[in-house]
């Protein structure tokens, strides 16, 4: 009998090159953590991180690409885009990295962006003015006619834990918009047309906004009249979350809001606040959610 045969030795390397690099590209489990490293930084300093920190700003939309300098440098741009975050949260707005800025920025959240109207480099948003809710450019909504919308679940390419009664927490989801709207909403197959499409991804999968893995961006939704909804495959989710998990009705929720027209309200208590957490539940539209959507869509 013939021994084992040995792997020539350029084959060998190119397979642990590529083990190696599927190690390197998984998620951290932590996007946001390096944030806590550059607490209490300020403008003229140049620290490792920084870097970093301008992205997080421009992803959630603080700064324009094109006033973004890719450098660890403590500038002026930077300086504008924290207080800018500041004056959105409602945190003093000093510029400076503080500890409530940053235990703010350290917490698990949707990955739309924050500011989407953005036309200076102060990122004035558009806002009611009596309330805390805020609406898409435009603003973005379904035509009048359109008041029936049909959803779909994309099949994903792996298994995720917690979502095996993903169809009826969404059906549940839907409902509450459905109740202070004179939208109507239905399940079809996968095969049918539909308006919205549900599903959940890891990392780049095919749109321009990645998943980061657990404890960072949570999910995504697209305004009218796209459709889409993205929930992070590497969560941890649950429709009983544990003090490690994410409950997915509430994260359902406040994506529907996305998807008939919302954006983000500077109101904490609020389904369309940009920010959640582990081990919490969150699912009753607030007055403020209902008051931004009835007036969205011009609804007594």
């Amino acid at each position: 009998m013939e021994g084992p045969q040995t792997l020539p030795i350029w084959i060998a390397t190119m397979l642990l090159l590529l083990v190696a690099n599927t190690i390197a590209s998984k998620p951290s489990g932590d996007p946001f953590g390096f944030i806590k490293n550059l607490e209490g930084c300020h403008k003229g300093e140049s620290i490792t991180g920084l870097k970093q920190l301008k992205g997080y700003l421009q992803k959630f939309g603080y700064i324009q690409a094109n006033n973004l300098a890719n450098n660890d440098e403590f500038d002026d741009v930077l300086e504008e885009a924290i207080k800018n975050y500041q004056h959105n949260y409602h945190l003093h707005p000093t510029g400076i990295l503080d500890n409530s800025t940053a235990s703010q920025m350290m917490k698990p959240r949707c990955g739309v962006a924050d500011r989407v109207n953005v036309t200076t480099n102060t990122q004035h948003k558009t806002l009611h003015t009596l309330a805390h809710y805020s609406f898409f450019p435009g603003p973005r909504k379904w035509p009048a006619e359109t008041t029936h919308l049909r959803y779909r679940f994309i099949s994903s390419r792996v298994q995720v834990p917690g979502t095996e009664n993903i169809r009826p927490i969404c059906a549940k989801a839907f409902q509450k918009w459905a109740q202070v709207t004179h939208f109507t909403f239905e399940e079809v197959s996968e095969s049918s047309e539909a308006e919205l499409e549900i599903g959940f991804f890891e990392r780049f999968h095919g749109d321009d906004y990645p998943f980061d893995g657990t404890k960072g961006t949570l999910a995504h939704a697209s305004a009218p009249t796209s459709g889409k909804c993205h929930f992070d495959s590497d969560e941890r989710w649950s429709q009983n979350p544990g003090p490690n998990e994410v409950d997915l009705e509430s994260v359902a929720v406040h994506e529907i809001g996305h998807l008939l027209g919302l954006d983000h309200s500077e109101d904490r208590n609020a389904i369309m606040f940009a920010y959640f957490g582990y081990g919490i539940t969150k699912r009753e539209l607030a007055t403020d959610d209902i008051q931004g959507i009835r007036a969205l869509y011009g609804l007594q």
